[in-house]
């Protein structure tokens, strides 16, 4: 029985021996589409699509050969955009601060649903 106290180990040893977060395996595929893909869903132009990544509208993440793939719900993303630009006439750092501010409403109101919390008051939506 050794005496000693564990030995913690430094960042480089824990980066070297645990597996990344967001490792990929080549048994799962990941689903992804492409900008073509989402391009055409969407009916706006890839140019624009591609702006919408580059200001952080839509998650987008580069593939091995270089190209943009796009999670499922990108095209999803990409209308509420366009319905907020259009309908509400806002510009695309507003457009920013809505999607994040309502991402943090359904979450609050997830959690929300989880405990059971009731409230007398009706909901705001």
């Amino acid at each position: 029985m050794s005496t000693h106290p564990p030995r913690s180990r430094t960042d480089a040893e824990f980066t070297e021996r645990a597996p990344a977060a967001s490792a990929q395996y080549a048994l799962v595929p990941a689903r992804t589409l492409t900008l073509e893909t989402v391009a055409g869903r969407t009916g706006l132009h890839p140019e624009l699509v591609r702006r919408f990544v580059a200001l952080g509208l839509v998650d987008a993440r580069r593939d091995a050969a270089g190209r943009l793939v796009f999670p499922l719900t990108a095209p999803a993303t990409l209308a509420r955009v366009e319905r907020l630009r259009t309908g509400l006439c806002l510009n695309y750092a507003s457009i920013g601060l809505v999607l994040d501010l309502l991402d943090r409403i359904a979450r609050l109101e997830a959690a929300l649903r989880r405990t059971g919390a009731r409230s007398d008051q009706p909901p705001w939506t």
